[in-house]
């Protein structure tokens, strides 16, 4: 049986992290480059003085909190979830993923609105913590990539007593749906992705959606992709840094968030600040930082990752978004079996749970609609 698990951090902690905020050495920068080489200086100054000062984790807490969650031991790893029940004359099961650098607070929004039924039906909605983030466990042997997590979270759902469930999953979470239907097909019932996975093979005859899509995809790769290099090759040295510094460990996040997010160039278009100082407490009150970056090592050195899946009867629903390097739909059909609805958004970016809370709900109940 799942063990019930509430948030409690030590005032001890909490007195640490804004003594820590307020002892910030903040580098010198130059003038007028604002986003262009990293996290702006002045946004993060004021971020961190708001993490310090004004934002009251004690408040957040509470709210997490409210949400049921649990423990679960499998295969030696605990696993922390999110389990929230649905109000339906129908429930289905769904498995709702994140990536980096989200944790399971990304996805709780979507929580009322999946769990209030529609027409009678509503979603059971599990939000594991992903292994070595937030309050799961941190893999102490080399080989937790997301084949295994996917394992993990296959025996999590039989746990629970889903044998088949809706999945849902974004960046390092959308590869383990991947390797859930590769591996687990039976199991699903539906997978819900957002975006296609720009690393399967390139094709020798591209079309020219696909052609443009690749050249899109190569130059951010130059432009905006050095942290998952780092994180793909020495993750361990970066870990010391973020985890002894709360100021380090908000600008290597929030870049990503301000980078990846339909932000308009203003962070605080896509996201709150309250919303970024709960994801990133979770991460510093845990330690989980270094292992969460590590996940991109494991992940991309898994040759599975790549792989299409064989063919298998399992439907597909792509929800893409403008900021997000949406895949055409012909780089979608080489890839994935079974694609049965194709919805391209006008505004969003990477994390739409916290960006297009509604539009994210009504996607996923529609291609529910569609496949049952």
């Amino acid at each position: 049986m799942p063990t019930p698990f509430t948030i409690a951090v030590p005032d001890a902690d909490i007195a640490d992290l804004k003594s820590r905020l307020a002892a910030t050495r903040f580098p010198k920068t130059i003038d007028g480059v604002g986003w262009g080489d990293g996290t702006d200086a002045s946004f993060l100054r004021r971020f961190i003085d708001y993490w310090g000062r004004d934002y009251d984790w004690r408040s957040a807490e509470a709210r997490l909190n409210a949400f049921p969650q649990f423990t679960e031991v499998i295969d030696g790893e605990t696993v922390h979830f999110v389990q929230v029940k649905g109000r339906g004359t129908t429930n289905v099961p769904i498995l709702l993923t994140n990536g980096w650098p989200s944790n399971f607070v990304e996805l709780l929004p979507l929580v009322p609105l999946l769990t209030e039924p529609v027409d009678g039906v509503a979603f059971d909605v599990v939000i594991p913590s992903l292994p070595g983030y937030g309050f799961s466990s941190q893999p102490t042997r080399p080989g937790m990539n997301l084949t295994r997590v996917a394992a993990l979270m296959a025996e999590l759902m039989t746990r629970l007593d889903h044998d088949r469930f809706l999945v849902s999953g974004s960046d390092l979470g959308s590869g383990a749906e991947m390797a859930l239907v590769r591996d687990h097909p039976e199991r699903i019932i539906g997978a819900h992705y957002l975006n296609v996975y720009f690393g399967y093979p390139r094709p020798a005859d591209p079309t020219p959606e696909e052609q443009a899509y690749f050249g899109k995809v190569d130059y951010w790769g130059f432009a905006e992709g050095a942290y998952a290099m780092v994180h793909m090759t020495k993750p361990a040295s970066l870990a010391v840094g973020l985890n002894d510094s709360p100021a380090g460990l908000a600008s290597w996040a929030l870049e990503h968030f301000h980078k990846s997010g339909d932000t308009g160039g203003d962070i605080l278009n896509a996201f709150e600040l309250d919303d970024l100082c709960t994801i990133l407490s979770v991460y510093w009150f845990t330690q989980t930082i270094g292992s969460s970056v590590r996940l991109y090592k494991e992940a991309f050195a898994d040759p599975e990752l790549s792989r299409k899946a064989p063919k298998h009867s399992v439907p597909h629903a792509i929800l893409l978004l403008p900021a997000d390097n949406p895949a055409p739909r012909a780089w979608g059909e080489r890839n994935l079996w079974n694609i049965v609805r194709w919805t391209e958004l006008s505004s969003g970016g990477h994390f739409p749970a916290l960006e297009e809370t509604e539009a994210m709900a009504h996607d996923i109940r529609a291609f529910h609609g569609q496949i049952s």
